[in-house]
């Protein structure tokens, strides 16, 4: 069937559904509409005294199909919730001064982005500054008069040829693009603005800013003043070569006063994300050495002295990735978060190395999928703030303190209630290539009746570095709404499980994480409620390459969707808006060095063997696998005669596909609609 007709079946279909829907009053399931309803929470931040959270909560407006971010604040002794700032601006990003007097924010508006602070006793707001181009990275000094943020500044380069002079009034073309940077695009943002990002420092009461950094390099943050307030902390490569080393940053400071650069670490690979201890004799951080060049390595928690002398890491006997490091009040111990067996925790790392978990359970970030991830924040009295996960709801904000935890916010109570959602509990899986024991979850559909058989739709995580948790994820609410039994797991390449089982994949990917997959959909099987005859498979990025890779190998799936899917290596390397890191740390040689490696490990090498019906979705502004290699599968498939429809999302990056809460039920309602048609 062509795409076209596939389309408009599909349309009628979901308007007959709605219809339906309607006509009978509301319906007890979760469903494609509910998208726009959804709300979370995120970014929250304690007021250092601990008597207040400011965080972020986000919700969809069903006029514009978008989301929309508002600052609420929360008190921590009773809950009871105020919004912070109510305009049409999307406001985020909130950072409290050091003595909980103002809160500084983004407004992000008509006008672009713009840096606002609020004195909470008045409760006025004051735009900071007109800036050209939108702030990140925002801190305030110690003394709170200044405020140190990172901005992109416009930097055009020469011209490759002059320009030829247009007669006044004339209707030209648009002028020739000319790149010569080696980073040109990134995924969500497409072709990038020529420039550098910039440390900048602007008094806290309005005034113009002052650019501290200067040269043709990026300056990254999270960004940290000293504690005299004199100097600001960051992370930058400022060697000649380093837009073609990806992993490569140090931690530098530079002077309020006169911009001179420090360098404070020097070694081969990342040092991030410092930030200086309460007394300010120290510097924290978080890293890895890169000697070996592998797909994985855990980051670490580093501290040294604020000269940059004594670094020592403190989790080295941590088999796990940790950050976002947040200093005790007293100085003697850090906050760290890290993800363990697909759940979020956070910990506290005493200086002489000892980690003790505090609190677990942390999610948010995403909708559509169920990985890992979640915020936190720390106050002066121990008060911790934190997103939570769970299966049925997405993320709320939930205050511990003393050990206790409470959540503080509902935001889904309303569009929830009497709402059946899929119910979700863990796997018990164990590999049949070498009995490791896989994490993985099944998702059962509303009113589950165990006497019956159900298909199941087996769902794959991308990355390939990442993991899946107990977190809500609207694809496995929708899916299981639609009768189906999901499953989700973490395969062999997959993080939270050690360094040891995410490089099972390091130049070895696909390969046995495939057999991790069959066992999960084994395991399944086993507990006696799925129909062994009516299985599906579906994933996005990584998970899309899996899914082209399991047709290629196995017919036991009745029919498959491969979303933003890796397809052939060799285009994929050098079109990829990662090709700087993808070849050099995934392959460890180039294409033309290893053609029949990359082959070997391409999707597209098995295509010939391929006769399960399979879907192909990407979104149009995909630059992290881009729309060709979903179009070189489509192709093939169609050329070898296997059913196929190729599905585009406009307007769609790969990060965003499921951005827009239209354009991501349209996706599911799109793969559900192809799944049933081979029931």
């Amino acid at each position: 069937m062509r795409l076209a007709a596939f389309v408009s079946v599909l349309a009628l279909a979901t308007a007959g559904a709605v219809s339906a829907q309607v006509a009978d009053g509301p319906s007890r399931i979760f469903g494609a509409r509910d998208l726009f309803g959804l709300q979370m929470a995120s970014d929250p931040q304690v007021r250092p005294d601990g008597g207040a959270v400011a965080y972020v909560r986000v919700s969809n407006d069903i006029m514009t199909d978008r989301a929309r971010r508002s600052i609420w604040l929360v008190d921590t002794a009773t809950g009871a919730q105020t919004p912070l700032v109510v305009d049409e601006a999307s406001n985020l990003a909130p950072r409290w001064s050091p003595d909980g007097s103002r809160l500084a924010y983004v407004a992000a508006g008509p006008d672009g982005a713009q840096l606002y602070v609020r004195w909470m006793a008045t409760g006025r707001s004051a735009r900071v500054a007109s800036l050209e181009q939108a702030p990140n990275d925002i801190a305030w000094s110690p003394d709170g008069k200044t405020l140190a943020f990172t901005m992109l500044t416009v930097d055009e380069g020469r011209p490759l040829a002059p320009s030829i002079r247009k007669p006044e009034g004339a209707k030209w073309a648009e002028p020739l693009k000319v790149i010569d940077r080696i980073t040109y695009r990134a995924d969500g943002e497409g072709f990038l603005k020529p420039g550098y990002r910039q440390v900048f420092a602007v008094a806290a009461d309005g005034g113009q800013p002052r650019q501290l950094t200067f040269g043709k390099f990026d300056n990254a943050g999270p960004i940290s003043f000293a504690r005299d307030g004199r100097s600001v902390l960051f992370s930058t490569n400022r060697a000649e070569t380093w837009e073609r080393d990806p992993q490569e940053a140090e931690i530098h400071a530079v002077s309020l006063e006169d911009g001179a650069l420090t360098r404070l670490t020097n070694r081969v690979g990342p040092d991030l994300a410092p930030t200086v201890s309460p007394d300010g004799s120290k510097i924290a951080y978080v890293g890895f050495d890169d000697q070996r060049r592998r797909g994985y390595e855990n980051q670490r928690l580093y501290v040294m002295d604020r000269d940059g002398r004594n670094s020592r890491v403190l989790t080295g006997g941590l088999d796990r990735s940790v950050g976002a490091p947040q200093w005790a009040a007293d100085g003697k111990s850090l906050y760290v978060s890290y993800d363990d067996q697909g759940v979020t925790k956070v910990a506290r790392v005493s200086l002489d190395g000892k980690v003790e978990t505090v609190l677990s359970g942390l999610g948010g970030g995403g909708l559509d999928r169920p990985y890992t991830g979640g915020e936190f924040s720390v106050g002066r009295n121990g008060v911790v703030a934190f997103t939570d996960a769970a299966t049925n709801r997405p993320s709320d904000l939930v205050v511990a303190r003393g050990g206790k935890a409470r959540r503080v916010t509902d935001l889904n109570a309303d569009l929830l209630a009497g709402k059946s959602m899929a119910q979700v509990e863990a796997l018990p899986v164990t590999s049949s290539y070498d009995k490791k024991p896989i994490g993985a979850w099944i998702a059962y559909p509303p009113n589950f009746d165990p006497a019956k058989k159900y298909p199941l739709i087996l769902e794959i995580h991308g990355g390939p570095f990442a993991a899946y948790g107990p977190s809500f994820s609207t694809d496995v609410q929708l899916y299981a709404a639609a009768g189906y039994v999901v499953v989700y797991s973490n395969p062999r390449g997959s993080t939270s499980y050690g360094e040891a089982f995410a490089n099972e994949i390091d130049r070895n990917y696909p390969s046995h994480d495939y057999d991790d997959l069959m066992s999960v959909v084994d395991a399944a099987i086993a507990k006696g409620v799925v129909d062994e005859k009516r299985l599906y498979v579906t994933g996005g990025s990584g998970g899309g390459a899996l899914t082209a890779w399991i047709v290629g190998k196995t017919d036991r799936f009745r029919a498959a969707a491969t979303q933003k899917p890796v397809i052939n290596w060799s285009s994929q390397v050098l079109t990829t808006d990662g090709y700087t890191f993808m070849a050099s740390y995934w392959f460890g040689k180039m294409p033309w060095e290893d053609p029949q490696g990359y082959w070997a490990r391409s999707p597209l090498s098995l295509v010939g063997n391929v006769k399960t019906p399979t879907l192909v979705v990407v979104g149009e502004q995909d630059d992290r696998t881009p729309p060709s290699e979903a179009d070189q599968y489509f192709a093939a498939l169609q050329l070898r005669g296997v059913p196929t429809a190729l599905v585009r999302v406009p307007g769609a990056s790969h990060g965003g596909i499921a951005a827009r809460p239209s354009q991501s039920g349209a996706k599911a309602g799109a793969i559900l609609a192809w799944f049933d048609r081979y029931k």
